[in-house]
């Protein structure tokens, strides 16, 4: 069934993209009543349970009923939102609701209703649902209030913190785990082929940009590790701090639901409304940037620990936030004055590495001696070298990342030993790895010049292994200077202790389509399967899939993580 629009304007046609005529009765609907009507059924909306469905608020024995005849076992029940009358809807048979809706009065508009089951808005007139904001707002606003409502104080007593003791099982609890213990990933479900932690996310509305990249942190080793085990108590969080917006305390309700073993298609509703109050420039149904949320959800957990620690630490540290802990390293800056060599060196914190693809010209690509190993590498993977073939790699693109580049004459920075503005190369290296390295392509470009933008479609090869030794600012100052090492780089020798350098690829985000009409899709990669995350859909797919789509954001974690307090390397 199609769903009919209405954005309170008439848009035809946009971007050459042909959009559905408005609902004239909903506008009517709303010349009539305004928007007070939308804002009152939030009283009379029951989500059930907290974090599910919304439907209608009515008795546990109270069954609607058809008012015309009788029937209560129609799949489609329909109260009239102008007198509350409940009518039954048998496409494509009988309609007593779109017969309700013209043998009324004409004095009050009674086309528009709502499903008592689904809380839907539906056009009997037009015998088709309809959208409207205002509605799906007291939707979205009865979810929120659901939820809080449901974090009772009796909850933090069941889940009060104990003292840590060390345990080891006794003969008697040994031979009770032997006999009855079974692994996680083998317990019953709805679909036993699908490993636990696969759970599809409904779309709320243009929200696969939000869906892609959740799907993404849900599987990500050490953000899963630190949620499921329970470093982030939203019921303790919420009782020391009050209820108020905390990113991560959703981020704990919806881990806890997505690796419960349900597999119904959960409603990030909550989640998409704190969200919302943090990046009020980003607030609406309109289709957003993937790297952009990404980005923006990053900043609010970082922000809120900021506000409870009063005294903010760097982000570079790794250590402020979960948030940065996974994914924050360190961009090494070097910019040399050509004239006589002095180079100034800055360091920046980052979250993600932002990369330019290739030149369509396989001439200009860069070819390095300090980087022909990767050719082997992607040969491992069952991928052909395209160094001279002109098709971007995910190598390529880190070669383009960290060579030097020559600053233009309008770009000459002031030198502290000749005391004048020269002329510079610029280059850029890792100083410190992350231990989640998320890579963004830009594939959107925007020229200020001709005032237009486009997206680039080209195809990107990436490898499911990847060494970033290369790039590491170690490696850079080796290759420019040989085996010396200086007083003042010292600190670039601690690089070389590292524990890996090595990197496997768990989770890639794609978009297809325009850039004003697109879709995202997520790739997870787990016990060696791959499998295709398209909002509530959730399917097996191949390896070959995965490496013919437009790759947007690639997810790689580090294959061996190294613990400081005990001193141990453990596998992800």
């Amino acid at each position: 069934m199609s769903s009919k629009i209405n954005h309170h304007h008439q848009n035809d046609k946009t971007n050459g993209q042909i959009f559905p005529q408005p609902c004239p009765h909903l506008a009517d609907f709303h010349a009539r009543n305004g928007t007070k009507p939308f804002r009152a059924i939030q009283d009379c909306l029951h989500i059930k349970p907290p974090g599910g469905r919304a439907a209608i608020r009515r008795d546990s024995s109270e069954v609607p009923r058809c008012g015309v005849c009788g029937d209560s076992s129609c799949p489609r029940l329909y109260a009239c939102m102008a007198c509350a009358a409940v009518s039954c809807h048998v496409p494509p048979h009988s309609s007593h609701v779109a017969i309700h809706a013209t043998k009324t009065s004409s004095a009050c508009s009674h086309e528009i209703a709502v499903d008592v089951d689904r809380a839907e808005l539906f056009c009997c007139a037009c015998r088709d649902q309809v959208y409207d904001r205002d509605f799906d707002a007291a939707v979205v606003l009865a979810h929120t209030t659901s939820i809080i409502q449901s974090s009772k104080p009796e909850n933090l007593r069941k889940r009060r913190r104990i003292d840590y003791r060390p345990w080891s099982p006794d003969l008697r609890e040994r031979s009770l785990m032997v006999n009855n213990a079974s692994p996680i990933d083998s317990m019953s479900s709805s679909n036993g082929d699908l490993p636990r932690g696969l759970r599809g996310l409904n779309n709320l509305g243009n929200t696969c940009f939000m869906n892609s990249v959740l799907q993404a942190l849900f599987h990500t080793p050490p953000l899963r590790n630190y949620f499921l085990s329970d470093r982030h108590n939203r019921y303790y969080c919420q009782s020391k701090n009050g209820v108020r917006l905390c990113l991560a305390c959703d981020l704990d309700t919806m881990f806890s639901a997505i690796f419960c073993g349900d597999r119904m298609p959960y409603s990030p509703a909550k989640f998409l409304y704190s969200w919302w109050r943090h990046a009020s420039n980003l607030a609406s149904y309109e289709q957003q940037d993937a790297h952009e949320f990404f980005i923006s959800m990053l900043d609010g957990i970082h922000e809120k620990v900021e506000k409870d620690q009063h005294k903010p630490r760097s982000q570079g540290n790794g250590d402020c936030c979960i948030a940065h802990r996974v994914f924050s390293g360190i961009l090494r800056s070097d910019v040399m004055c050509m004239a006589c060599g002095f180079t100034s060196t800055t360091f920046d914190p980052c979250v993600d590495f932002s990369l330019d693809l290739e030149p369509n010209q396989g001439s200009s690509m860069k070819t390095s001696s300090t980087k022909t190993n990767h050719s082997c590498n992607c040969e491992a993977d069952g991928m052909n070298s395209s160094q001279n073939c002109g098709i971007s790699t995910l190598m390529g693109c880190l070669d383009r990342f960290t060579r030097p580049e020559r600053l233009g004459s309008d770009q000459k920075f002031f030198c502290q030993q000749c005391q004048v503005r020269q002329e510079s190369l610029k280059q850029m290296s890792i100083r410190k790895l992350p231990l989640v390295s998320c890579f963004h392509i830009k594939r959107f470009e925007h020229s200020s010049v001709r005032k237009m933008s486009r997206k680039v479609d080209r195809y990107l090869q990436f490898p499911l292994s990847l060494d970033m030794a290369p790039y590491l600012s170690s490696s850079i100052l080796r290759s420019r200077f040989g085996n010396r090492f200086f007083p003042f780089d010292g600190d670039e020798s601690n690089t070389l202790n590292e524990p890996s350098s090595e990197f496997e690829l768990f989770a890639v985000v794609t978009h297809t389509g325009k850039l004003d009409a697109g879709h995202y899709v997520t790739y997870l990669r787990l016990s060696n399967k791959w499998y295709k995350c398209d909002d509530a859909w959730i399917t097996e797919v191949n390896e070959n899939t995965v490496r013919a789509a437009q790759g947007y954001m690639m997810f790689y974690v580090q294959k061996m993580l190294y613990y400081k307090a005990s001193e141990k390397q453990g596998t992800s």
